[in-house]
């Protein structure tokens, strides 16, 4: 067992965290505030390298691997949750996904502009009727010649507003019920597609969500991604690696709130001492610590196994260990960012202290990419299977 990051990974995570302290720590609180993604951030994060973390180098990615991109994940969540999650939907949702699933031609056309940040990316898969029940959309895609005419709604799309190239779900046969679902790859000047809006969110505000509406949209059938009726096998050979990875969004989160609650707990007076130095604050903070710490190995050892997996390793350990890790995880970070707000008192429910901001962004997920209550359930399957 080696606890230690690369020499390379440590190089990208401290690259990582001067960019993002330099460039998004000064405009954070106003990208929350105006609920806006800055235009330029998506040339930036070219520039860094990471767009195409996980994309092999002959497409214009880093190929530098899972673990990496969890590296980055985390260090962009100690500042900005809200570009975190957007930049996880471009570079795990939509580009790594596709370059699992889809064909060379497919890869060859849309990698290189995601990894430029030339285009946006996106995955839709949920609708206003579908949530943890994905298997249930109903958002069909109807073949006629060389194209399928798709109609259909999704909503809380990230990236939506904003997206050039999509990783899109339709039922193809609903009379397969799973067997019937198709992935596609969609642009966003399809005739019959648009962006009907973009959704408010208590969180994670600055990051663009929206709802995507196919009216006879048309889809040349050379972008279907696999075959027809494979999109749940497309839904599924990369979720071990998306819980990891989302995983270390919440580890960041909690971080953030923590380093937060951390320097006001030394600076803050009251009885004439610091606040620190009063037991109960001592021990919220020792409990914020043994939780990020203990999420954070559960991070790593999943996106570790989920990596090897991609690789060829058999068995499904991996399906409850990377479930567990973004179950604990993520209600760790509420639970964290909870208490920084907490320590910091009434100063912690103003919105110009930043620390509420991370407070409103950790709740996503606890719902979002799964809720505790369906990542407790994958859990208990796999338990109850041995």
């Amino acid at each position: 067992m080696d606890f230690e990051l690369t020499e390379e990974q440590l190089m990208l995570k401290d690259m990582v965290s001067k960019f993002m302290v330099n460039e998004i720590e000064p405009i954070a609180e106003e990208m929350d505030e105006k609920d806006k993604f800055p235009d330029d951030l998506w040339s930036k994060l070219a520039g860094l390298g990471i767009l195409g973390i996980n994309i092999p180098e002959k497409y214009g990615g880093a190929g530098a691997g899972l673990i990496s991109a969890v590296v980055v994940m985390e260090e962009i969540s100690r500042t900005s949750p809200a570009v975190a999650v957007s930049w996880g939907a471009h570079a795990t949702l939509c580009a790594d996904n596709i370059k699992r699933n889809a064909f060379p031609a497919q890869m060859e056309k849309y990698l290189p502009p995601l990894c430029t940040g030339q285009h946006i990316g996106a995955l839709a898969l949920t609708e206003p009727g579908a949530g943890s029940d994905a298997v249930g959309i109903q958002t069909t895609a109807v073949r006629k010649g060389d194209h399928y005419i798709v109609n259909g709604t999704k909503t809380f799309i990230t990236n939506g507003p904003i997206m050039d190239t999509a990783v899109l779900y339709t039922k193809t046969d609903k009379s397969k019920g799973p067997k019937g679902i198709s992935a596609f790859i969609l642009e966003k000047g399809f005739p019959g597609f648009s962006v009907s809006r973009k959704l408010k969110k208590m969180g994670n505000r600055g990051s663009p969500t929206g709802e995507l509406v196919f009216q006879d949209c048309i889809i040349p059938a050379e972008n279907i991604m696999c075959e027809e009726g494979q999109g749940i096998s497309v839904m599924m050979n990369g979720l071990d690696v998306e819980r990891a990875f989302f995983a270390a969004e919440c580890v960041g989160i909690a971080q953030g709130a923590f380093d937060l609650a951390l320097k006001y707990s030394q600076e803050r007076v009251q009885f004439g001492k610091p606040i620190c130095s009063f037991q109960l604050i001592q021990g919220k903070l020792a409990d914020m610590y043994a939780g990020i710490e203990a999420s954070r190995l559960m991070t790593y050892k999943a996106a570790i196994m989920a990596e090897k997996a991609e690789r060829g390793g058999k068995g499904t350990e991996v399906h409850k260990i990377a479930a567990s890790a973004i179950l604990f995880a993520a209600e760790m970070a509420t639970k964290v960012a909870s208490d920084a707000v907490q320590i910091h008192g009434g100063y912690g429910y103003m919105l110009e202290y930043p620390v509420n901001r991370f407070y409103r962004d950790a709740k996503l997920y606890e719902i979002g990419a799964g809720t505790s209550e369906i990542r407790r359930l994958t859990v208990a399957r796999e338990l109850l299977q041995k």
